[in-house]
Parts: C-alpha cells; sequence; structure tokens
C-alpha cells in the first residue's frame, strides 16, 4: 500500500503537495497526519471540493510498503507514521522545499529545491514532465504558494516562486479564491490575542540588529497561533520576529524575519525546529517561557551577525605608493594629502604600511633616501568588503590596529581609519564596541605615591595589616592592591575601612596563606576567583584574583577570567573606583590610575569606563545615581547619554532582579534617600522595577513624611534595630496595589524574610491609618490595640501616610509611651489574690493593662476593685 501524507497541523502546502503527488502515484492513499490550520479546514467544510483523503484510523500502518512525504523532512512531524521510519521494508519517498533540520529523514527517492513553497516544487516537476492539471488544481497549488511566501514578501520567495505563480494563472488559477481564504479575517479572541502578543513584545538590539521578541501564555493549544504572529509583523513592519506562546505542557516559538542576517531557520534548529531563513517555528516541553527567552537571547547574540559594513565605510580610491619610493617621497605624499598611513602597494596588492610617525623617525635619522620597504609595517590584518562592524572593531580597538586594508580578490580597494571608526560609533549610538575587547584601554598609567597618606589617615592597625598583605604577596611571588572604594575615599579624606584586595596571580591560594599567617578563617568562591578572610578581631578581607569580565549578551551574568590589575580596573563601574595601590614592599604606597580617575574625583565627576558600561551591568545605573547624590558629585555628560540610552533601549534583562534590588537598598538605606529616587524618577527608571511605579504627588508627600518620621525615631535613640529602609520603599511603593507590590517583590528577588515584613506591614500600616484618621476621639487603649503588632517599619510608614496630626501623635504616643506599658499587678499578684492560673490570666492581664493605659486605674487598689467587679472569685475562693 501507498501513502501520501505530510507534516501535523496541516497548511495549505500540505494539502495542495499532497494532491499534486497523487498525480505521481495516482494508486496512493492521501492521509493526514494529525490535525489542519483552521483555515484549511474552513476551506475544506466551505469549497464543496470532494477530495478523497482517508482518515488516519482506518490506515494499517503495518501495511503501508512505500510512504510519499511532502513538504516536511523532520520525522518527529509526521506523528504516528514515525513508525515507517522503524520497517526497514518501506520504501520513503521525500519531497520538501525546506532545509536540513535535526532530525532530517533520508529517502531512496529525494526531491529537495530550495523554493518558497513545495507546491512550487510540484509545478517545476508537472511542466518538466510535461503533466497538465486542471483549474481547481491550479487554485490550490497558487493557495498554497501564496500562503508560504507570504503573498511573496518573505526574504525565503524565490523567482521559481513567481514563474510558477505565472503558469498557474496560465491554467486558470482563480485569485478571488486565493484571496477569500489566504487573506484571513482575524475573530474578536484573535485580535485580543494579538493585542496581548504586541504589549508583551521587546525590541533587543543585537549586534547592530533589532529582532523583538513577543511572548504569551495561553490556557489552550491556539492553531492560528502562526497567524497572530504574521499579522504582528505586517503591522508593525518588524524585521525580525520571534513569538513565544505557552500553551498546554510546551513552549512553540514562531521566529519570522525579513533580514538575511536573522536566519530563523537556522536559530530553531537549536531548539529541536526548523523552517526557512524567513519562517520557522520549533516547540520544546518541560520548559519555562523564561527559560526559553534566555536561551533564544543567548543564540541570537551568539548566532546573529550585523550586516556587512567595509564597503561602505572604506575611503576609496586608494592614496599609495610603490615599495622603491624614498621615505622622504613618501613624507611629502602624507603631509600633501594630510593622511597618517599609506599603503605600500606593487601592482595592486598591498605589502605594507608608512605612518608619518615613522616616516618622521626615519628622516630624523637620516634615512630618507631610503625606500619606504626598508621600514613600512609588514604585519597586519586586512578584511574584505564584507567585513561587519565587530570584525572592524576587533581590528582597530583590540589589536590597535590604526589603519584596515580593505582587499578584494587580492587587491587593495578601500582604507578604514581608527578615526572612520570612531566618527561612526560616535554619530549612532547602535554602534558599540565589542564587550570582550581587552586592548581598548588608556596606555598612559599614573603613579603618585600615597605611603605618607596610608600612615597619616589609616590607625595603626589597619596599616600595619595592609604592609603584611603585602609582604606575604612578596614572599609567595604575587603582586597585591588595595582598591576601588578604599583608595576613592582615601583621596576624599573619608574614612573607608572596606578592604578590597587583587592579587596579580592566585587569588584563592594567596586567601589560604594570608588566611593561616594571621591565625583567620576563610571562605572561597572558586567561580569567581575569590575568597573573605575573616580575623580574630573580627575584621573581614576581601580577596580576588585580578579578573576580566565580559558579558555574553546585555544584562547577562558576567563570564570570568583571570587577567592583569588593567584589565581587573577597566572592568570596574566608574573611574573613581577604579584605581589601586602597590601593597608589595618595594612599591608599596605607590598609586596606579589608568584612567584619568583623579582628575575626576578631583572635578567631582561620576563617568563610566567605556560606553557598554550598563549595557553590560544596568544596575550600575542605580549605583551612579546613589554615588551622584551620597557624595554631592555630578553625573559626566557622557555617562548621562548612556543612561538614558540605556532606558531608551530598555537592557535591563531577566537575571537582573536580585542586583536592581541589591542598589534600591543601598539607595533607600542612605541617610537622605528622596533626592536618589527623585533622580531615578527623571531618568524614568522607575517603571523598570515595576510598570505601575509612578512618583506621583501623593508618593512623594508620602517619602517626605517618611523622612521626617524617620529621623524623629532616630532621635528617639531606642533600644531597637529596624531596617529603615523598608519605610522608603513602603512609600515609594504606597500607590501600587498589595498584588502589585508582591510582583515587584518577586520581579526584584526580594529574600522572603523582606518581602514578608513589606506585605504584611502594608497592609497592617494601611488599616490602622483608616482607623486613626476616622475615629475621634482616640482612647490610648484603643491606639496600643490597632499598633501592637506592628514593626517598626510599619509605623513610621503608617505615621508617614496619616493625612492629619491626630493620627501621627497617636502612633508617636505608641511608640514613645503606650506600647512600654505596664499594669501594677502581674501574675503572681493573681495567684495571691486567689485566682488559679490558666487561660483567664491573659485576659485579666490585657484588661488591667487597657484600664490602666485609658488612666481608669492608677493604682493596685484600683486594679484589684477593677478585678473584682469584672472577674469575680467563686465563693469557695473567696
Amino acid at each position: 500500500m501507498d501513502v501520501i501524507t505530510s507534516h501535523l497541523n496541516a497548511d495549505f502546502d500540505c494539502m495542495a503537495s499532497m494532491l499534486a503527488a497523487r498525480k505521481l502515484y495516482p494508486n496512493a492513499k492521501l492521509v493526514f497526519p494529525g490535525s489542519q490550520e483552521r483555515n484549511l479546514r474552513r476551506f475544506l467544510n466551505e469549497s464543496g471540493l470532494t477530495f478523497e483523503f482517508s482518515r488516519l484510523r482506518s490506515i494499517d500502518i503495518e501495511a503501508i510498503d512505500r510512504l510519499i512525504v511532502v513538504d516536511t523532512r523532520q520525522a518527529s512531524r509526521i506523528g504516528p507514521f514515525q513508525r515507517c521510519l522503524e520497517n526497514p521494508a518501506v520504501t520513503l519517498h521525500l519531497f520538501d522545499h525546506h532545509p536540513d533540520g535535526p532530525d532530517t529523514m533520508r529517502g531512496s527517492k529525494e526531491e529537495v529545491r530550495q523554493v518558497g513553497s513545495t507546491a512550487t516544487l510540484f509545478v517545476q516537476l508537472f511542466r518538466e514532465q510535461e503533466i497538465s492539471i486542471t483549474r481547481q488544481e491550479a487554485t490550490l497549488l497558487a493557495m498554497a504558494i501564496y500562503e508560504d511566501t507570504g503573498n511573496f514578501i518573505f526574504t525565503s520567495t524565490t523567482p521559481a516562486d513567481l514563474l510558477a505563480m505565472a503558469w498557474l494563472l496560465e491554467q486558470g488559477a482563480d485569485i478571488d479564491t486565493v484571496s477569500h481564504y489566504i487573506n484571513q479575517e482575524l475573530s474578536s479572541d484573535e485580535v485580543i490575542l494579538l493585542h496581548k502578543l504586541i504589549k508583551s513584545a521587546t525590541t533587543y538590539t543585537i549586534n547592530t540588529i533589532p529582532i523583538t521578541v513577543a511572548r504569551i501564555i495561553l490556557p489552550a493549544y491556539h492553531d492560528e497561533f502562526a497567524l497572530l504572529v504574521r499579522r504582528f509583523m505586517t503591522m508593525e513592519n518588524l524585521p525580525a520576529l520571534f513569538a513565544l506562546a505557552a500553551m498546554d505542557d510546551r513552549v512553540y516559538i514562531i521566529g519570522r524575519s525579513r533580514l538575511p542576517e536573522v536566519n530563523v531557520g537556522r536559530i530553531t534548529m537549536a531548539f529541536g525546529g526548523g523552517g526557512h531563513a524567513s519562517a520557522a517555528a520549533a516547540s520544546l516541553k518541560d520548559h519555562s517561557l523564561i527559560q526559553v527567552e534566555e536561551k533564544l537571547l543567548g543564540i541570537l547574540h551568539s548566532t546573529v551577525r550585523p550586516p556587512s559594513m567595509a564597503g561602505e565605510l572604506m575611503s576609496s580610491p586608494v592614496i599609495a605608493v610603490e615599495p622603491t619610493l624614498s621615505i622622504i617621497e613618501a613624507n611629502k605624499t602624507l603631509v600633501r594629502y594630510n593622511i597618517t598611513v599609506l599603503p605600500v602597494v606593487k601592482k595592486g596588492e598591498i605589502l605594507g604600511l608608512l605612518s608619518r610617525r615613522e616616516a618622521a623617525k626615519a628622516i630624523y635619522h637620516d634615512l630618507g633616501a631610503e625606500p619606504v620597504a626598508s621600514y613600512m609595517t609588514s604585519e597586519f590584518e586586512v578584511v574584505g568588503p564584507e567585513a561587519n562592524l565587530l570584525e572592524i572593531q576587533r581590528l582597530i580597538i583590540s589589536n590597535r590596529q590604526r589603519t584596515i586594508p580593505v582587499v578584494e580578490k587580492g587587491e587593495l580597494v578601500g582604507i578604514i581609519t581608527r578615526t572612520d571608526l570612531f566618527s561612526l560609533l560616535a554619530g549612532d549610538p547602535a554602534f558599540l564596541p565589542d564587550l570582550k575587547s581587552s586592548q581598548n584601554l588608556p596606555s598612559v598609567e599614573r603613579h603618585r605615591n600615597l605611603a605618607n597618606q596610608l600612615r597619616h589617615n589609616l590607625n595603626r592597625e589597619v596599616y600595619q595589616l595592609l604592609q603584611t598583605i603585602g609582604e606575604v604577596a612578596h614572599n609567595f611571588r604575587a603582586t597585591a592592591y588595595v582598591v576601588g572604594g578604599f583608595v576613592r575615599d582615601l583621596l576624599l579624606g573619608q574614612e573607608n575601612l572596606d578592604l578590597d584586595i587583587v592579587i596579580e596571580g592566585d587569588g584563592i591560594d594567596f586567601a589560604k596563606k594570608l588566611a593561616a599567617h594571621l591565625q583567620g578563617t576563610i571562605c572561597t568562591h572558586e567561580k569567581f576567583n575569590t575568597a573573605v578572610v575573616l580575623l580574630p578581631d573580627g575584621m573581614k578581607i576581601d580577596i580576588a584574583t585580578a579578573r576580566l569580565e565580559y558579558y555574553e549578551y546585555p544584562a547577562a551574568m558576567p563570564t570570568v577570567e583571570s587577567s592583569s590589575i588593567k584589565l581587573d580596573l577597566y572592568r570596574r563601574d566608574f573611574t573613581i573606583n577604579a584605581m589601586a595601590i602597590h601593597l608589595n614592599p618595594d612599591r608599596f604606597g605607590l598609586l596606579v590610575d589608568f584612567f584619568n580617575s583623579q582628575n575626576d574625583l578631583k572635578d567631582r565627576m561620576i563617568r563610566i569606563l567605556h560606553n557598554l558600561s550598563f549595557v553590560e551591568d544596568p544596575s550600575r545605573i542605580f549605583r551612579a545615581i546613589r554615588f551622584e547624590q551620597r557624595m554631592g558629585f555630578k553625573l559626566g555628560k557622557h555617562t548621562e547619554k548612556q543612561i538614558k540610552n540605556s532606558v531608551r533601549l530598555a537592557l535591563f534583562g531577566a537575571t537582573m532582579g536580585r542586583r536592581f534590588f541589591q542598589e534600591l537598598r543601598l539607595i533607600l538605606a542612605e541617610k537622605e534617600p528622596l533626592p536618589a529616587l527623585h533622580r531615578l524618577d527623571d531618568f524614568r527608571l522607575l517603571p523598570f522595577l515595576h510598570p505601575g511605579l509612578k512618583m506621583t504627588t501623593r508618593v512623594k508627600k508620602i517619602l517626605r513624611e517618611s523622612e521626617h518620621a524617620v529621623a524623629w525615631y532616630q532621635r528617639l535613640y531606642l533600644d531597637t534595630s529596624p531596617e529603615l529602609w523598608i519605610v522608603y520603599f513602603l512609600g515609594l511603593t504606597a500607590c501600587l496595589k498589595t498584588q502589585d507590590v508582591a510582583e515587584m517583590c518577586k520581579r526584584l528577588e526580594i529574600p522572603s524574610r523582606y518581602s514578608q515584613i513589606i506585605l504584611t506591614q502594608r497592609v497592617a500600616a494601611k488599616r490602622a491609618v483608616t482607623f486613626l484618621n476616622k475615629t475621634d476621639p482616640l482612647q490610648p487603649s484603643q491606639i496600643y490595640e490597632t499598633l501592637k503588632e506592628m514593626r517598626h517599619e510599619g509605623l513610621l510608614f503608617a505615621m508617614a501616610s496619616c493625612r492629619n496630626k491626630k493620627g501621627r501623635m497617636a502612633i508617636s504616643s505608641y511608640v514613645t509611651k503606650l506600647c512600654h506599658g505596664r499594669s501594677h499587678l502581674q501574675g503572681d499578684d493573681l495567684i495571691a489574690l486567689g485566682y488559679l492560673p490558666g487561660p483567664r490570666f491573659q485576659a485579666m492581664l490585657h484588661r488591667l493593662l487597657l484600664a490602666t493605659l485609658d488612666g481608669v486605674c492608677t493604682s493596685r487598689a484600683e486594679e484589684i476593685a477593677l478585678l473584682k467587679k469584672e472577674f469575680p472569685l467563686p465563693a469557695q475562693s473567696r
């Protein structure tokens, strides 16, 4: 028995190709392996056309002798017919237009052509074999071609598809029928789903190319999801789109692209799917949407390459010289055309490069008569006109090659200079330098001896500890530095005893030796090559191997490699934190400043070290604002521009939650956090913490009152240690719903011990404020009963939230007086009066406390009288 089949969730190309294959295999049965797309089902129901399709349940798969598969070669997509592949007696014939995938089948006969539709392939076969078709068959094949090529606008469309369509029109294809079923209208439910899909979308700029990723969760499988994706792409005119849908127990990926740089077929192969460069799909089981999106972004960053740039960026024609020309004559050419480098060319082939500096030095040493071939640079790299921006950056920034020859077919056709590249980067923020570049660093190391400053500003114990660290490093052939905030604050004349030590060598091994020398304990973190040494007196020393961090994609977690102190400092957040002090005895106290950090400290400026600083770690934006406000510094203009650029590009990854929380907590824990919060609002950063977070008039007022409440509380000098940052967190989120605050806690990965406090105190405070504002007059016992279960963080937030003085005074009274109230009589006194211990004791003591707070009882005698009245003893106990 012969059977013709196709892939699951069949579309028009499946059906038309199956019917076309029937003309080649007239005795074969037509069998769908599973369901069909809704649009195809509608056509089959409405058209009135009769096709001899057999039901799957009527087919004995074991009786199949020959299986003809059309429009797919993926074994996983032919449903129950996969069993045929296990039977060596079954002959397999394949007709497909898709590229090879991860589970590509191989047949004894394969007809695979790189066209936009399998229907096009069959049209070509019919024309080659002079097989005639009916008008009905021509219409069905036309529908398949129109659908699979996206009305001839997908990049997978080929000239063969257009020629096939022209031939089908000659055979009588009905364009009205094609239009009726291919240009499908959306239902009201699908319009709603499309709106949700559009709202969920995020556009990432990956290697200069905008790629949109949308995600949606659906309660059940929606067989027209691909149609929604197509509409989304058309409506928004997107160059590349990946739509992720969690349906049933799977995550489905639909990829569409108009760009040759984004091959969605190759990308979906990584998920076990496949398709064309312009349209592809995949599905995964036992994965969450977040996991799939994270993996997708990683694949995009590793596979999407920027467009060719060298041919557009290069200068042409090239001013060049022969290798036999004298250096003095070559120098005249350099001066005449005001260029810094001359290519040395022989018969079109580039042999070397001569710079103006090299020419001037040669002339200075009376070598001007020598041929340029004697002193030209012969070690350099070239690119072709198709080279992309990353290749150009690698050579100019990482390899420090100031001039790049552009060569085509062995001949020099253009020149790209460092100025050309920097002009491009300065003119378009999308073209950012390579994150992995470690050589694009300032080359001047600035030295200043701070030994005397260390001696005078530090206590004797800390100074001697730094000397000991240097001596231990020297003894074990390592180099030790103290780095970061310690150095910054030393130069500012401020105390900072947080010691961050960087070791050029094995940091963990050094930490073990230092701990043994100082009789301390050690905790290591192998992944990041760091350790913490805890001294017997409780002092802590952080030790790290000098390292380079690079980021695979925006807002990803860093990858760490061993490096030098120069690269270790370069990975840091701001120039003012990128200084180090030598600790080894031979150079003790010598300042290392590669980045002009001292000038920025003097000018009180916060500056990033490179353009990608906030792309690598967006949480640095919050840190920059915290430093700016706490230290009274200013953001550099370029740094401020990069903050705005990061906000515009929304470079805040799924893994950033905890890092954002850490920075937000530090801001809220500042002595005066409000200026930093207002600065966050100025830069429109608050929505990245939660979309509904806004600095409304009401929130601003609550935050101001929170500041007053905290200042009042600190003046009380109570023997308590509340988390005062929580007060400001509650104020900042005051206008959000409790559900939104819970979502924000989850989004920021706030530890449960804190999120529980935040949520419970928020609810309790709002309830208390409502009662205190409405109740008049307020009895002390009522205040006590309302506030007794609340933590001090909630009390201070409630005080800030009260709309009148009465409520604030009530909370003040509770904190300073009522919560400390006690009755004269206690448990032992009740026993002495003849009361038997039991559950009533708590109620009796509580009643006495409330009476004491309200002034009803002011003495033991009055309390005893109240007990006898409200809690009389049984007659036998008197």
